[in-house]
C-alpha cells in the first residue's frame, strides 16, 4: 500500500479537530440507520417463522425459501446499488431503500398467502441490499481517516441494534398475544404486527435522509466542485487553500470521461483486480461462519433441543443484546489496534466456539430424531453460542463493513462494494436455505462446517488482507493501477 504523501497531509489539515465534532458523527449516524433497517428486516422473520409455517401450512423446504427470499432481493439490490449511487448519488439510493423497506413492512404484514409474503420479502431484500452498499460507502467517503473506523463501525452497530430491536419486538408481541400465531390487534396475528412494525423506522430513515448532504467525493466525480467545497467547508472548516488541496487530490482519483461501470473493477491488463477478489471473499467468509443461522433460526433451534417458545425467545434476545454490546468493543478498538488484528482474533474465537457447539450436538442424545441436551450440555451450548456471538460481534461483524467501505480505490468503490455485498448476500442465502436441511441431518455437521470456515477465514485474512488503519481513501488508489484518463484542464502537470 502507498504511504501518506503530501496530498494526504493536505487532507489531514482539512479533516482536523472539527471533523470529530457532532456534524460528521450525526451525518454518519443517519447514514448508518440503513443498517438498522437492514438488521430489523433480516431478523424479523426469526420470531414469525414458526407462526408463518403454521398459518400457511408449509413444509420445511417452502419455509426455508420464505426465510431466505429476502436474501435473493438483497443480492440484487446490492448489485444495482453501486450503479445507481454512481449515477444519481448516494442519497438517492438511501431514499429508494427507505421506500422499499416501507413497502415490505406493509406487504408482508398484510400478506394473504405465502407467495405474497415472499414477494414483499424480496422487495424488502432489495432495500436491504441497497442499504448494505450505500451506508459503508457514504460513511467512508465523508469520514476523516483518524475516526473512519469508528464511524464505519456505526453501520454494524445499527445492524445489531436493528436485530436486537426486531427480536425484542417479536418477543413482546408474542408475549402480549400469548404466542406468535395468536391474534393481537385489529384481527391481525402477532406475527403480522412483527412485520408491520418495520414501517416506523423506514419512515424515520426516509425523512432523516433528507437532512444530510451528498458525498463530496461523488460531487467531485460529477464535476460539481462548488457544491463539494461548500459541504466540506460547512462540515470541516479549514482554509480555502486546504480544502482546494483536498478537492484536487480527490479529483485525481475520481475524474473520468466515462460513466462508472463494472469495467472499473479491472486492471489495465483486463483482469479483475486482486483487491476486488479480496473484498468478495471477505464478504463470503463473513457469512460462511454461520452467524445468520443464529439470528434467523435461533428460536427454532433452541426449541428443537428442548426449550419452550418463551425460553427460546429470551435466549435469542440475550444473544442479540450480547451482539450489540460487543460491537462497542470494535468501535473502541478498530482505530487503535487496526482492522486485521481484530479479524484474526475473531476467527480464532469463532473457530473454538463453533467447534464446541459441533461437539456438544454431535454427542447429544437423540429422541424422535431430535438432539436432546442433558446435564451440562445445555449450559455449555448456550455459553458457546453466546461467546461465538462475542467473537463475531467484536470482529467480523463490524470490521468487514469498515474494510469494504474503505479498502477500494475511489474510482471503483461503489462498483466493488456492490459486487462484494452482492456476494455476501448470495453466501447468506446459501447458508440460510441449507440450514434447515443440515439441521435435520445433524446439527453437529452444520456447526462443524461453520467452524471449518472460521479456521479458513483466519488464514485468508493473514495472507490476503492489508491493514488500512489511518490511511486516506485516496491512498487506496495506488493499490490498483488505474487506466490513465487525463483532463488537461483539471490535471495540470506535476500532480502525479
Amino acid at each position: 500500500m502507498a504511504g501518506h504523501g503530501g496530498g494526504a497531509a493536505a487532507e489531514e489539515s482539512v479533516y482536523g479537530e472539527e471533523s470529530t465534532g457532532k456534524g460528521v458523527v450525526r451525518i454518519s449516524a443517519v447514514a448508518a440507520l440503513a443498517g438498522f433497517l437492514f438488521g430489523y428486516d433480516s431478523a424479523v422473520i426469526n420470531g414469525a417463522v414458526a407462526a408463518v409455517q403454521k398459518a400457511f401450512n408449509v413444509g420445511a423446504a417452502s419455509l426455508g425459501f420464505a426465510v431466505a427470499s429476502a436474501l435473493l432481493g438483497a443480492a440484487a439490490g446490492a448489485l444495482v446499488a453501486g450503479r445507481i449511487a454512481d449515477h444519481f448519488g448516494r442519497l438517492s439510493v438511501m431514499r429508494i431503500a427507505a421506500v422499499l423497506f416501507l413497502l415490505s413492512a406493509l406487504g408482508t404484514g398484510f400478506a394473504p398467502n405465502l407467495g405474497i409474503l415472499i414477494v414483499f420479502r424480496v422487495i424488502g431484500g432489495l432495500g436491504v441490499g441497497m442499504a448494505s452498499v450505500i451506508a459503508p460507502a457514504y460513511i467512508a467517503e465523508i469520514a476523516p481517516a483518524k475516526i473512519r473506523g469508528r464511524l464505519g463501525s456505526l453501520q454494524q452497530l445499527a445492524i445489531v441494534l436493528g436485530i436486537f430491536i426486531s427480536l425484542l419486538v417479536d418477543f413482546l408481541l408474542a408475549l402480549a398475544a400469548g404466542g406468535s400465531g395468536e391474534p393481537l390487534w385489529f384481527g391481525l396475528a402477532a406475527w403480522q404486527w412483527m412485520f408491520l412494525m418495520m414501517a416506523i423506522p423506514a419512515v424515520i430513515y426516509g425523512v432523516l435522509s433528507l437532512t444530510i448532504p451528498e458525498s463530496p467525493r461523488f460531487l467531485i466525480a460529477k464535476h460539481r466542485t462548488d457544491e463539494a467545497r461548500e459541504i466540506l467547508t460547512s462540515l470541516l472548516g479549514g482554509t480555502r487553500a486546504s480544502i482546494d488541496a483536498t478537492i484536487q487530490r480527490i479529483r485525481e482519483t475520481m475524474e473520468r470521461e466515462t460513466e462508472p461501470s463494472w469495467h472499473d473493477l479491472k486492471t489495465p491488463e483486463g483482469k479483475i483486480a486482486g483487491i476486488v477478489w479480496a473484498g468478495l471473499l471477505l464478504s463470503v467468509f463473513q457469512q460462511f461462519v454461520g452467524i445468520n443461522v443464529i439470528f434467523y433460526y435461533s428460536t427454532l433451534l433452541w426449541q428443537a433441543v428442548g426449550f419452550t417458545e418463551e425460553q427460546s425467545f429470551v435466549v435469542t434476545v440475550i444473544g442479540a443484546t450480547i451482539n450489540v454490546l460487543t460491537t462497542f468493543i470494535a468501535i473502541a478498538t478498530v482505530d487503535r489496534f487496526g482492522r486485521k488484528p481484530l479479524l484474526l482474533i475473531g476467527s480464532v474465537g469463532m473457530a473454538i466456539t463453533l467447534a464446541t457447539m459441533a461437539i456438544i450436538f454431535g454427542t447429544a442424545g437423540v429422541v424422535e430424531g431430535k438432539p436432546v441436551l442433558e446435564g451440562a450440555q445445555g449450559p455449555i451450548a448456550l455459553i458457546a453460542a453466546n461467546l461465538y456471538v462475542v467473537a463475531f460481534g467484536m470482529s467480523w461483524g463490524p470490521i468487514v463493513w469498515v474494510l469494504l467501505g474503505e479498502m477500494f480505490p475511489n474510482r471503483m468503490r461503489a462498483a466493488a462494494l456492490s459486487l462484494a455485498a452482492g456476494g455476501q448476500w448470495v453466501a447468506n442465502w446459501i447458508i440460510t436455505v441449507t440450514f434447515p436441511g443440515l439441521k435435520d441431518i445433524s446439527l453437529a455437521l452444520a456447526y462443524g462446517l461453520y467452524a471449518t470456515f472460521a479456521v479458513l477465514s483466519f488464514f485468508f485474512v493473514a495472507r490476503f488482507i492489508d491493514e488500512t488503519k489511518g490511511m486516506q481513501l485516496e491512498d487506496m488508489h495506488a493499490k490498483v493501477a488505474p487506466h490513465p484518463i487525463r483532463h488537461p484542464e483539471t490535471h495540470p502537470a506535476g500532480l502525479d
